[in-house]
């Protein structure tokens, strides 16, 4: 539930500055850090006023992705090109303030000794001084800080600083906005609403933007498409709900949900499972398998048949949300199931798994 008090202290939606969008593109951009290649061949194309995530785990490639787009990282092979004009290739990198982008850090990198407004400024410094101030304190007011002119970063919250930073990212109104882990900083209680009215700015600034995260549920909730980093290269992209459905491959689904997984041997079509037969199409007979199960959606758990005998082992109230884990007579491992909150179930009670096969996704194994 999105914090009220949060909510109410930004400015009204819709008054955020426009940007003329560009397309951002990496073409086959490769980068080597200490003799290690950081970025192989990486390859993606950015839309005007589309919001694309880089997500994955550390070391994958996404902030060095990040810092070549900002002009920070120079690259050793391919090109970066923003609106079709090269501004990065092998041995010339067209620096930060000449590549119409904006720029939001993990730790804010707000400017200490600089009032709240004098913050803004620093990125309007090519304007006359009326039209800085009006743009600095229209970003100000959107993102709820203008009365806070004055003050210095110190004398902000953290959700404040965050604000601040991202008033001063979108005050140039830059046709590329580039954030990195922007509210890895913020505590839970704030994430959610900070989120939604950073997407909401966002939108409005229609800013082509590339937001790095390491939190499948952040890049799911923000990004128009997600794009999975593995070892340097895009190992699938897509919509949110594409690569949650239909993930490349058993390390795809398990960056975006722990499961429950079951091997098997596809045998007229079917996987056999205790929980039941699964279908394996496009896997032909003896291929050996991995039935993955998500906590969510993919099985119910009843007091009653019909459905697979199991035990209630362990039980967790996650606010209006049981974690189930249900040990069931052929799999090693108990079943995590997450349901709605019920108090006649009780750990040690047996209850019935029915399998949700629209749900469950199916893997060979090499």
């Amino acid at each position: 539930m999105p914090n009220s008090t949060e909510l109410r202290s930004w400015g009204a939606r819709g008054t955020a500055g426009v940007s003329f969008a560009a397309t951002l593109e990496f073409a086959e951009v490769s980068v080597h850090l200490g003799g290690r290649v950081v970025l192989d061949q990486f390859s993606l194309r950015l839309e005007p006023g589309e919001i694309v995530c880089l997500l994955g785990e550390s070391g994958s490639g996404k902030s060095t992705a990040l810092r070549v787009a900002a002009g920070i990282q120079p690259v050793h092979a391919g090109a970066l090109l923003i609106n079709g004009q090269t501004v990065s290739s092998p041995g010339a990198t067209t620096s930060p303030d000449r590549r119409g982008i904006g720029l939001m850090f993990q730790d804010f990198a707000l400017f200490p000794h600089l009032t709240v407004l004098q913050n803004v400024l620093f990125g309007l410094r090519r304007l006359g001084r009326t039209a800085a101030l009006a743009q600095a304190r229209s970003a100000l007011h959107r993102v709820g800080l203008g009365a806070r002119e004055a003050d210095y970063p110190h004398m902000l919250s953290g959700g404040q600083q965050q604000r601040l930073a991202l008033a001063r990212s979108v005050a140039p109104r830059p046709a590329v906005l580039l954030l990195d882990e922007p509210f890895s900083s913020l505590d839970a209680r704030l994430r959610e609403t900070v989120r939604e009215e950073t997407l909401a700015v966002l939108r409005e600034t229609h800013a082509t933007s590339l937001v790095v995260t390491h939190d499948p549920e952040e890049a799911m909730v923000l990004g128009d498409r997600v794009a999975l980093l593995r070892q340097g290269r895009i190992a699938q992209i897509g919509t949110a709900a594409e690569i949650y459905r239909h993930p490349v491959d058993l390390n795809a689904a398990r960056f975006f949900s722990p499961l429950s997984e079951i091997e098997s041997i596809v045998v007229n079509g079917r996987a056999l499972t205790p929980l039941g037969p699964v279908a394996t199409p496009g896997l032909a007979d003896g291929t050996a398998v991995t039935i993955a199960i998500r906590p969510t959606g993919g099985a119910d758990l009843s007091t009653s048949g019909p459905g697979t005998p199991g035990r209630l082992v362990a039980k967790r109230d996650a606010i209006g949300i049981d974690i189930c884990e249900v040990k069931v007579n052929g799999i090693e491992a108990p079943l995590v199931l997450r349901q709605p909150a019920r108090a006649d179930i009780t750990v040690g009670q047996d209850v019935f798994i029915t399998l949700n096969e629209e749900h469950v996704l199916v893997f060979g194994r090499d």
